[in-house]
């Protein structure tokens, strides 16, 4: 169970529980803070309050473990070599989920640039499923997305989920929220998050 308390970000308070094997949607208005939240979450930029994995505060492991273990995926992942299969461990175990995704089989020897936003952000997606972390914080995972490929993505990420994995979900999409969220909760313009009732 990933526990977030006090957790304080410039204008952000936000506090909940997220069981294994449970996905919240995240929602609010552009700019309050959802992917402020994500990275503080993720001990990505400088924040106060507790976090805590099975009790494990974050603070007890090194930055880089607790990010393998505790995952955010920007809406626009990085990329810092030249084609696609340099940024895996291990591109042959990736390529099922790549084609699951709806990525030809030899998408690996694309060149970065050839990508488009969806086809990187699908890519993005499974790099960090690569991870096979306790927790994933996705941030808006499907903006660039049709909604075939858009559902492939909340297939996928389902499944993670019902073989445990934890999920916030930041979305736009009511509907989407409504779909892949046991929970949504509601980010308000002060920084302060709760929970919408059905």
């Amino acid at each position: 169970m990933l526990t977030v308390h006090a957790l304080k970000r410039l204008h952000i308070s936000a506090s909940f529980d997220l069981q294994d094997g449970e996905c919240v949607a995240l929602q609010g208005p552009s700019g309050v803070g959802k992917t402020l939240l994500l990275r503080a979450i993720a001990d990505l930029d400088p924040n106060e309050g507790t976090v805590k994995l099975d009790g494990t505060l974050r603070e007890a492991m090194p930055a880089p473990a607790w990010r393998k273990r505790v995952t955010y995926l920007a809406a626009e992942p990085g990329w810092w070599s030249d084609n696609v299969q340099e940024h895996f461990e291990g591109w042959e175990d990736a390529l099922p989920l790549a084609t699951r995704l709806g990525l030809p089989s030899h998408c690996g020897s694309w060149p970065i640039q050839r990508l488009s936003s969806g086809e990187r952000q699908r890519l993005g997606l499974v790099r960090a499923l690569m991870l096979r972390s306790r927790v994933l914080l996705l941030d808006e995972p499907t903006s660039a997305l049709d909604s075939a490929s858009a559902a492939a993505v909340e297939s996928l990420i389902a499944e993670r989920v019902s073989d445990g994995t934890g999920v916030v979900w930041s979305t736009h999409d009511d509907a989407q929220a409504r779909r892949v969220g046991s929970r949504v909760f509601v980010m308000s313009a002060d920084g302060r998050i709760e929970e919408k009732r059905p």
